[in-house]
């Protein structure tokens, strides 16, 4: 390894070849750089804060835009703020943000009267009548680079309340406890958790989960307050490392769900909420290749399951079955229709939400348990996001929408169930006079290599013209994995761009769910090439119909859609000025070849089984973006990482900016020394983050101010 020149122009940090051979199906490889795995070693490290150290001279002279995308972030976001209060029990439950903290602050303030379900309109400026501290983020903080929750709960009575925390990004989580009436930490606390612990409904118990070596959640544990942790009680084992395991309990507190899933095949067992320590009993046993998920509701007062499945059903339906009976006779509630991908229902007393996709879009629907009509909930925008969330109460009378569009800000709607009102309780402040009706967004179409239509949602500003009227500098953004779609959702930061000139773009390519369940299919495993070439089209058919030109192009993704980046770099470098690839998955075949490493074994559902198919092994060698850098001109590139990922660990894009050197290419990697596979925490470290990559974008765009 070479010191970097900080006198002049800095030169690149050389990571000293140390070669070994990987043999698999009689191929053998030289891996250069494999070495940079050992994260103990000494060198290893002092290699990462030279990276470090050469992207911060070479980008020193971004320092003062930086400065000023922060200042834009922070200037346009209200720092003094609180959420809409969501009721639980005996309470409104709400978060404060305050100036100049990183970490939100939890609260509650009791009801008005049982009757109360409008929630309060909270002032920074005033009081809340009776409002308790439960949990102060910048307080828990304290003395830690990192802070994360992965589990926040209160118990059914409202006395005692659990929390996750992870103070090195690597999501293992001490749960801990804390007695409301008294403020109290209680002897309880539970080391190297899983995210997503519960109290049982009495408050008797927690449950939790834990992982394994290869950090897969696969046991799930009862705890009971107030006894020793090596006391607890083993609910669920799953030893099949391909399978995930989670549990909680229905809405309705009448059962544990415990829920087991790998990437094509899930399965569920369930216990009696008041008999946690009985024998679990299975949903529907496992079948290869059906995912299927269940929740509780009461239908002429007989306890039922709505299962949604894909048992001869690609874009899934529903069915209820007896709770009594899981396995029973099937009544077919919203049949399969080929393209309307269902994707989840959740159950409430009287009524049940269901979601899904059509035409690209989310959409949401009341079922009438009476007559299992689904009524859809419209919305005018041409593209949005919407959702059922914070809705904890079993009864309600109302229930409550997240929504939001690359133009409207993130709003909160109440919808009256009776009536069909609408309330907006809250709508994302956007400080400094921001218009959404100064910005447009639309959705286009470009053709695929084999014909396929992939839609490109595209947001910009008016007043630097009609997108496609002129080149323009364009950021396009991409995905494609795990059937996740990509959603037209508000980004404070991003106004940065649009208000410089910049259009943004989103190419909702194969191997996500944007288009129905067959989307996926057409993009992953063997077809996973798919995903790359539908972005390399989305590019080309927005330089060929005008809307911008390769120089000023910029392209970016993280984790799977940073092996998006990798491939499409190494497949048409020509088209970007250039990429960034956060959390790149760009070594893909190396790590997937090996079961030791997290995630593996369950990935190969995704990518498929390298180690023991030939076929995937060359497949996948044929794509994997370390194994296929080309001595070709390539665009800038920056990769950013963390050291305690978890999930793509930091190593592939260390040895990835490595290889790129090798052929000239301009490589900058970035990598967090404290944090995970989300990046830094705290709000304030995260807009620095995205200033950092922001004006790294707008200088390769050539609008940096």
């Amino acid at each position: 390894m070479t010191a970097h020149d900080s006198a002049s122009a800095p030169s690149a940090p050389v990571a000293v070849p140390r070669p070994v051979v990987r043999s698999h199906h009689g191929d053998d490889v030289e891996d250069r750089y494999e070495w940079l795995r050992s994260k103990d070693d000494a060198d290893v490290i002092a290699h990462l804060e030279a990276e470090n150290a050469y992207t911060q001279q070479r980008t020193e002279h971004l320092a003062g835009l930086r400065e000023r995308l922060f200042g834009e972030i922070k200037g346009r976001t209200l720092e003094t703020d609180l959420s809409v209060p969501t009721r639980r029990g005996a309470w409104w439950y709400y978060g404060r943000t305050l100036e100049g903290q990183q970490y939100g602050i939890q609260c509650r303030a009791p009801l008005a009267s049982p009757e109360d379900w409008t929630p309060p309109v909270l002032s920074p400026e005033a009081a809340v009548p009776g409002e308790q501290i439960l949990l102060d983020g910048n307080v828990e903080a304290e003395g830690h680079e990192f802070f994360s929750l992965g589990s926040f709960e209160i118990s059914n009575d409202g006395t005692r309340m659990l929390y996750g925390v992870d103070v090195e990004g690597d999501e293992r989580y001490t749960i801990r406890v804390r007695d409301l009436t008294t403020g109290e930490q209680l002897p309880d606390e539970i080391e190297g958790t899983f995210a997503g612990a519960s109290f049982s409904p009495d408050g008797r118990f927690i449950v939790y989960t834990t992982v394994d070596d290869a950090w897969r959640p696969d046991t799930v544990w009862l705890h009971e307050l107030g006894t020793a942790v090596d006391a607890d009680e083993k609910l669920f084992h799953e030893p099949d490392e391909r399978y995930w395991v989670g549990a909680g309990f229905t809405r309705s507190d009448r059962y544990l769900v415990i829920g087991l899933g790998s990437s094509i095949t899930s399965e569920e067992w369930m216990l009696d909420a008041d008999d946690l320590r009985g024998e679990p009993r299975v949903v529907w046993p496992r079948e290869e290749g059906v995912e299927y998920d269940s929740d509780h509701a009461v239908v002429d007062g007989e306890d039922v399951l709505f299962i949604l499945h894909n048992k001869d059903a690609l874009d899934f339906e529903l069915v209820r079955v007896a709770a009594s009976d899981p396995a029973g006779e099937r009544a077919v509630v919203v049949p399969h229709r080929a393209g309307e991908r269902l994707l989840g229902l959740s159950t409430f007393r009287d009524w049940a939400v269901l979601g899904y996709r059509r035409g690209g879009l989310p959409r949401l629907g009341l079922l009438d348990y009476a007559t299992d009509e689904v009524d859809e909930i419209a919305f005018d925008e041409p593209l949005y996001a919407v959702g059922a969330s914070g809705n904890p109460e079993w009864a309600p009378p109302v229930l409550r929408l997240g929504y939001g569009s690359f133009v409207t800000p993130g709003t909160v709607i109440e919808y009256d169930i009776a009536t069909g009102e609408r309330h907006v309780r809250k709508q994302q402040p956007v400080l400094g006079g921001y218009d959404a009706a100064d910005y447009a967004q639309a959705r286009v179409w470009a053709t695929a290599q084999d014909g396929t239509q992939i839609p490109v949602s595209l947001v910009w500003k008016r007043s630097f013209g009609e997108a496609g009227t002129a080149p323009r500098p364009l950021h396009l953004y991409g995905y494609g994995s795990y059937e996740h779609s990509i959603e037209p959702g508000f980004s404070v930061p991003r106004l940065s761009e649009l208000d410089r000139g910049v259009i943004f773009a989103v190419a909702h390519v194969r191997g996500g769910g944007e288009m129905g369940r067959q989307w996926y299919e057409d993009g992953k495993l063997l077809s996973k090439r798919n995903t790359f070439t539908d972005f390399v089209d989305c590019a080309r058919h927005l330089v060929e119909q005008g809307y911008t030109t390769p120089d000023r192009m910029v392209a970016e993704g993280g984790s799977a859609g940073g092996l998006l980046m990798g491939a499409v770099a190494n497949l048409a470098p020509e088209l970007f000025a250039g990429i960034v690839a956060e959390v790149p998955f760009v070594d893909a075949l190396t790590t997937i070849l090996d079961p030791s490493l997290p995630l593996t074994v369950i990935e190969w559902d995704e990518w498929g089984d390298p180690l023991h198919n030939a076929d995937v092994y060359a497949y996948m060698k044929s794509y994997s973006p370390y194994e296929n850098v080309r001595d070709v001109e390539y665009p800038r590139i920056l990769a950013v990482t963390s050291l305690n990922d978890t999930r793509v660990m930091y190593v592939e894009p260390a040895k990835w900016v490595a290889r790129l050197r090798e052929v000239g290419a301009d490589a900058l990697l970035k990598c967090e020394m404290v944090a995970g596979h989300g990046g830094v925490s705290g709000r304030y470290n995260s807009w620095r983050e995205r200033a950092f990559e922001l004006a790294w974008i707008l200088d390769v765009l050539g609008v940096a101010d």
